[in-house]
């Protein structure tokens, strides 16, 4: 059964912990906005696959053209934008104790980021581009700690919901 003070107490969490991500995502974005160069570089390479090994059977997925990796870096920053601006508006509604509404706006949040880093850096980055096997240009360790951090917060964010008791009878 959860009491009054428990449900408070994990309705912060999931304030706080979906405040957080915002705030990452927020300063993730910003980041890649203002400094667009850095990081463009890095998804340059990853799909252009030339720091791999190089092998013949996986070369053929190589993405050179310099104006689709642009844009596929464009896409991850309008992608981590809205997220930013979803996890945000989330946050609010979990202030204003509108828990209905804040879990499911931080769910789809939390899910937005679970699929950049889980799909599109891990999946598609480290195993379809073979990110994994750059020295210079791999990020899978960073895209798995967000990966798992949003998981934890999402899970405390669906912890935090009303619980309906059942009798036994």
């Amino acid at each position: 059964m959860t009491t009054p003070t428990s449900r408070g107490t994990l309705s912060l969490a999931a304030t706080l912990l979906t405040a957080t991500i915002a705030l990452y995502m927020a300063l993730v974005a910003f980041g890649n906005i203002t400094d667009f160069g850095t990081n463009q570089q890095f998804v340059r390479h990853v799909l252009a696959m030339d720091t791999t090994f190089k092998d013949e059977d996986l070369m053929w997925r190589a993405v050179t053209s310099r104006g689709l990796q642009d844009a596929a870096y464009v896409g991850i920053i309008v992608w981590e934008t809205l997220t930013a601006l979803v996890l945000i508006y989330g946050s609010w509604l979990w202030l204003r104790r509108d828990d209905l509404r804040a879990r499911r706006m931080s769910t789809y949040g939390l899910l937005m980021v679970m699929l950049l880093f889980g799909a599109g850096f891990i999946a598609i980055g480290g195993e379809w581009f073979s990110m994994w096997q750059s020295e210079n240009w791999n990020g899978l360790d960073a895209a798995t700690r967000i990966f798992l951090f949003s998981g934890v917060v999402l899970i405390v964010n669906q912890l935090s919901g009303p619980r309906t008791e059942t009798s036994a009878t």
